[in-house]
């Protein structure tokens, strides 16, 4: 086993993948102008594993061999264990001045797969699952998952003739004693363009016709036959803005082709048992809210910092209705972190993996993206239409109209104006940014409604007792002493989720 160094990693992704970005074949994700900036905020997982203030979050010890690996590849045992991967990631994204590294994060839908090839007991998916977290350890790789098929025709079933082609969701389209060779695209696949592997799974459930479709699987991204066509995220500072010292840190997704990519049977960990499908994106999603609620966190102090300096700088921070706004933004930090940290605590075992309580983090994932849009509408109440009407930074520079800017746009006799519009820039480009933040913060992850659905469906079980305990107050179900305690027993492990 060994830990790669960022430069390390850096040189893994000259390969031979196929990218494109903006109509552009990349020659070389790691200097292309509009991509370079993704490799560097990738590499921040690598950067933390040498770092001493952060090594012991970062890395692990194998307890066979005495060597290090990445935590991220650590199977958790328990809550402390949850909570550990949870400082990692929630401190990789402050470092990373509020987005999350994303080089290994997307373990989990690799750890849904095991939970999976567990929970079915078949003894081929499990032997090539441990071999390929050895791999993953041993190589120190990074990681995407690509889930969400493109769907087509969405009233219709993966495998229905109605749809216009076959091939709308991935599936296999032969079979052979080497492998399977699969067909398809998958969309909104953050970070493969600059990844090493990707974990392929089905994104719903399928019925027997759709056999070919639950098919998942591991491939590195430059295998042949995979296309990938990039979104260019305008994450930048330009001309108009005020410079700061700090990197850019940003990531972008990818169109993910697969023309006929053949895959060898070692690294295919379901193929045509449609049953499990289902059951396989949802141990991925029980794992990957819970992600998404960790880094969005690093992402909502920010938002809730450039609040309270706005309303410090315009001398407004103990007029009463802004300190209720105020109020109202640390009431949803809060709860975030109490929710993302409650899940790992009162975690359940899964497939010989502990994983954070399936309820309680969809209900934080939920009340996220849920409520993300009410307190942006706080920040920009607070901060006025300045936030989007206000001159540029090549107007500061501007002998002409600078001194007009520094005596118009100040705000407290000691807050220059210049703080003011830093403050105002930095909300532009992260939290207020527009119309791909609010898409993200509804539907990374998953949307609202696939979070309340599986919400309701891991909670029926605690419904029946709710009813139950509702009954016997009521005298409507009598109940011994003894059955009695028996229901206050199990009323103790409510929201663990199916087990």
């Amino acid at each position: 086993m060994g830990l790669k160094t960022p430069e390390e990693f850096k040189e893994s992704l000259r390969d031979g993948r196929v990218v494109y970005i903006e109509g552009e074949k990349v020659e070389d994700v790691t200097t292309h102008p509009k991509l370079k900036v993704a490799v560097e905020t990738a590499a921040t997982d690598y950067v933390m594993a040498e770092m001493p203030e952060f090594r012991d979050l970062a890395v692990v010890v194998d307890e066979k061999t005495g060597e290090e690996y990445s935590r991220y590849f650590y199977r958790p045992k328990n809550g402390e264990d949850l909570l550990k991967r949870h400082e990692l990631m929630l401190a990789a994204s402050r470092l990373n001045y509020t987005t999350t590294p994303f080089a290994r994060e997307m373990i989990d839908s690799f750890n849904g797969c095991a939970i999976t090839a567990y929970t079915m007991g078949n003894k081929d998916y499990i032997e090539r699952i441990e071999a390929y977290l050895e791999y993953l350890k041993k190589n120190d790789l990074s990681l995407a998952g690509a889930i969400t098929d493109v769907k087509g025709d969405r009233s219709l079933r993966a495998a229905d003739p109605k749809q216009k082609h076959p091939d709308y969701y991935v599936r296999v389209v032969d079979r052979n004693k080497d492998g399977i060779v699969v067909r398809g695209a998958k969309v909104h696949i953050t970070g493969s363009a600059y990844l090493n592997e990707m974990i392929v799974m089905p994104c719903r459930n399928m019925t027997e016709a759709d056999a070919d479709y639950a098919v998942a699987f591991a491939t590195p991204v430059n295998a042949k036959g995979i296309i990938q066509i990039t979104h260019p995220f305008d994450y930048h500072r330009g001309a108009s803005d005020f410079p700061v010292d700090l990197p850019v840190r940003s990531h972008t997704d990818a169109l993910v082709i697969f023309d006929d990519v053949f895959v060898p049977w070692e690294r295919v960990f379901l193929c045509g048992e449609w049953q499990h499908a289902a059951m396989s994106v949802y141990n991925f999603a029980y794992l990957h809210r819970h992600t998404a609620v960790t880094y969005h966190i690093a992402w909502v102090e920010l938002l809730v910092g450039l609040a309270a300096a706005m309303a410090d700088y315009l001398g407004v921070s103990r007029a009463a209705n802004i300190r209720e706004e105020m109020t109202e933004l640390i009431y949803y930090l809060n709860t975030m972190k109490s929710l993302a940290r409650a899940s790992c605590i009162d975690c359940v075992i899964q497939g010989g993996l502990a994983i954070p309580n399936p309820v309680t983090a969809n209900v934080a994932k939920y009340f996220y993206a849920n409520n993300y849009h009410s307190v942006v509408k706080i920040v920009e109440d607070i901060c006025g239409g300045l936030l989007t009407t206000a001159p540029s930074y090549q107007d500061w520079q501007n002998s002409e109209t600078k001194d007009f800017m520094d005596k118009y746009l100040g705000g407290r006799a000691d807050v220059s104006a210049e703080a003011r519009l830093r403050i105002l820039q930095t909300l532009r480009h992260y939290p207020c940014l527009g119309t791909e933040l609010d898409v993200n913060n509804i539907h990374a992850e998953g949307s609202l409604m696939a979070e309340r659905l599986t919400i309701y469906a891991e909670a029926r079980q605690d419904l029946t007792l709710y009813k139950k305990l509702a009954e016997v107050l009521s005298g409507v179900t009598k109940l011994s002493e003894e059955e009695y305690v028996k229901l206050v027993q199990e009323l103790g492990v409510l929201g663990k989720g199916a087990q």
